[in-house]
């Protein structure tokens, strides 16, 4: 759950520049926006920063997300993360 809470920590950063509500993974509506995230950041363009990043920073990245997805799935296996396995 530690990458998780990452995640979402780092999600609500973002979100406090610019003015967004902080996302919390009580809420069912919240879980669904995190996960629809983890899905656009899991997309290959994003993943690799169109082809920016060197491999080992996309398989970082990946690693890091898939377990991100595998954790916000197991609090909730009714979101949908489309880019997950």
């Amino acid at each position: 759950m530690k990458e998780l809470k990452a995640y979402v920590a780092q999600k609500n950063k973002w979100n406090a520049i610019f003015g967004g509500a902080p996302l919390e993974l009580t809420s069912a509506k919240d879980r669904v926006e995190i996960a629809s995230s983890i899905d656009a950041d899991l997309s290959p363009e994003n993943l690799s920063c169109d082809g920016e990043l060197a491999a080992s920073q996309v398989r970082a990245r990946y690693r890091t997300l898939t377990q991100c997805a595998e954790q916000l799935l197991k609090l909730d296996p009714t979101v949908k993360i489309y880019e997950f396995g």
